[in-house]
């Protein structure tokens, strides 16, 4: 009788592999499960549905390997022009990678024009999603090249600056099943291409216009639409009472209404709307109405099914409280943002009704205690999202209710909360899903209180130290052994920090975004031991660090290839050194390189040549701009490159 084990992968079927895989959530733990064996490489590559591109120079291969996507995301990667697309779909067969494909997001894609757009529409035969927000030189080719996709539902073009009403009548014209648009920012866009979209486009369910320059005849045409259900107008200054009418009387599906920062809207036309609209779900009126009229508060009564309301910047009363917690029994999120009038029985009130709050923004709401706070906690067991900045008392008393009550919380913004102290962390510390957390300007805490979070909090994304001078390396070892999962970290101002920290930061491997500004201990050296181990960096910001010489940017040019912004105002870096890392930093799309007193114009000169065909944003003294050749200058405004003068 043969001892001989069987190899597992033989009784493991094809079927079985793929449904392993699927269960596989983080991008992590799915590269993992690529590298084990050839086989499981194979499987991922049969069934992945998206891909998000880091590096132009892999896109060919991605491609070839992965034929069976739904997504194809190339917003973060820099260099996307005519040309790669004219040589994606000659060297690689799309009747594979494209044939599948129904969300494209080309957002920032700057050097992508008329001609390569056109020819991905047109590979692209299935597209129901397309992104091309914030490429600011698209214009009305461009938006005629989008109008071939015929079975088009969702459409982003936020700031495409350069469409026109002619090239909206491009896209309605020819994308008559869209139910998503969003023309955020498209300046150029006026009544007339919005009339248009309104006769053409019978299908839409969601419309963003905010920022354009809106009307009460634009709001008589889109209340024409039977099936929208849900309608941005944020910083419509033109938008008034009048134009909330036209709403009032049509839009019958309306479930969600954005009027934040729209200055000529009152609480009477909002009310005659709400009368109208009882089913509506969300309504932001943030920074639009300074006071609630009795005749809205009487409408809130209608509103059974309401589960969001932002009122951020009015002035409001405990009657509007209780109100809300008598009828509104569905919210289960509600802005206060900077509200006046928002008192200890208001919170207490509101929370005895509306015990399904998840989210909740208190942010400036300076007269707010630990009371209210533990009222609270004690009744909103399921909440996810505390925002306190500026609540100067709350306390650790608030804090223990907090870890006792609120197991679920995710994220929590105690920013310029300077009562909060390390026995408040200790007691915060049994909310142990906590994703985000904000402590900034929180001056009465220290490397203890940091312990505890990191013993706790594993499952920590972000963590915001902003001015926390108490806090120095020890604090940031325990914070590297305790939170592996950490992603974004500001220490900007924490001036106790040395390259021992640096060191420790290094075992935060999932580590992108991260703040050291001003951080006058580290030195090149302890950037160096940080870069080497942290491969993920996206996001650095190093201004005014002064002691880190070249040999740490020598280690960034070499290990960051992940770089897509940095900030390198007032640092130590030399001609040679600065020409390296804006020559190797191939993703890098964003810099800030303001008094560089160590570069010569020659340098900045070189490390823009190195650049100026992927970056996207740079910030330079003002005084180097009648100093660096006008060629390169040339060159970076050709490729959509905007210059900042400081």
């Amino acid at each position: 009788m043969s001892t001989q084990s069987t190899p597992i992968l033989s009784v493991l079927t094809e079927d079985l592999l793929i449904r392993i895989n699927e269960k596989l959530v983080q991008d992590s733990d799915r590269k993992i499960w690529r590298l084990i064996c050839k086989e499981f490489h194979r499987v991922d590559s049969i069934t992945r549905k998206t891909l998000r591109v880091l590096h132009v120079e892999f896109l060919l291969t991605l491609l070839k390997n992965y034929t069976n996507l739904h997504t194809l995301d190339l917003s973060v990667c820099p260099c996307i022009e005519d040309g790669t697309i004219t040589l994606l779909l000659h060297r690689v067969d799309h009747s594979m990678w494209a044939r599948n494909l129904k969300f494209l997001n080309l957002s920032r894609a700057n050097g992508l024009k008329f001609s390569g757009l056109e020819m991905l529409v047109g590979a692209c035969k299935g597209l129901e999603s397309v992104d091309v927000s914030y490429c600011c030189g698209f214009g009305d080719r461009e938006a005629a090249a989008i109008s071939g996709c015929g079975g088009l539902k969702e459409l982003r073009m936020d700031k495409c600056l350069g469409v026109s009403d002619v090239g909206l009548a491009k896209i309605v014209v020819g994308c008559g099943r869209l139910e998503r648009l969003s023309l955020k920012w498209c300046m150029e866009i006026s009544y007339l291409g919005v009339e248009l979209l309104c006769k053409k486009c019978l299908e839409l369910k969601f419309l963003d216009v905010s920022y354009l320059k809106v009307t009460s005849d634009w709001l008589r045409s889109i209340a024409a639409l039977s099936k929208l259900e849900d309608l941005a107008m944020v910083g419509c200054s033109l938008v008034n009472d009048v134009g909330l009418q036209f709403l009032e009387n049509g839009c019958p599906l309306l479930q969600k209404i954005d009027v934040s920062r729209c200055d000529c809207v009152s609480s009477s036309g909002l009310t005659a709307l709400i009368r109208r609209h009882n089913g509506l779900l969300q309504i932001d009126a943030g920074h639009a109405i300074s006071e609630f009229s009795g005749n809205f508060v009487e409408c809130m009564q209608e509103l059974k099914n309401l589960n969001a309301i932002i009122i951020d910047g009015a002035r409001v009363s405990d009657t509007i409280f209780q109100t809300i917690s008598s009828n509104c029994k569905s919210l289960i999120e509600i802005g206060l943002s900077k509200c006046t009038g928002v008192t200890n029985m208001g919170i207490m009130q509101l929370v005895s009704g509306c015990v399904n709050l998840k989210t909740i923004n208190l942010t400036c709401c300076r007269s707010i205690t630990d009371a209210a706070i533990s009222a609270i906690a004690d009744s909103c067991r399921n909440l996810l999202r505390l925002k306190l900045e500026s609540c100067n008392m709350v306390t650790e008393k608030s804090l223990g209710h907090l870890g006792l009550h609120c197991a679920l919380l995710e994220e929590l913004d105690l920013t310029d909360c300077f009562s909060v102290n390390d026995r408040g962390l200790e007691r915060l510390s049994r909310c142990s899903r906590l994703l985000c957390l904000k402590l900034g300007l929180c001056t009465n805490i220290s490397d203890t209180g940091l312990f505890y979070i990191a013993s706790n909090c594993s499952q920590l994304h972000e963590l915001d130290l902003y001015r926390c001078m108490g806090i120095g390396d020890d604090g940031l070892a325990a914070l590297s052994s305790g939170c592996k999962k950490l992603r974004k970290l500001n220490l900007s101002y924490c001036f106790e920090v040395t390259d021992k920290g640096m060191k420790s930061l290094g075992y935060l491997e999932e580590l992108s975004d991260l703040e050291l500004r001003a951080l006058d201990k580290i030195t090149g050296a302890g950037l160096a031991a940080l870069v080497t181990r942290c491969k993920r960096l996206a996001y650095l910001d190093l201004k005014h660090c002064e002691r880190v010489d070249d040999t740490g940017f020598w280690a960034l040019a070499y290990y960051s290839r992940n770089l897509r912004q940095i900030n390198l105002s007032y640092c130590s870096i030399t001609d040679m050194a600065l020409c390296m890392l804006m020559g190797n930093l191939t993703r890098l799309q964003d810099a800030d390189l303001v008094q560089l007193t160590n570069v010569t114009v020659q340098g900045f000169d070189l490390a823009l040549r190195a650049c100026c065909v992927r970056i996207k944003k740079v910030k330079l003294v003002a005084a180097l701009g009648s100093l660096i050749s006008s060629e390169v200058l040339g060159i970076l405004h050709a490729r959509g490159c905007r210059i900042r003068w400081d």
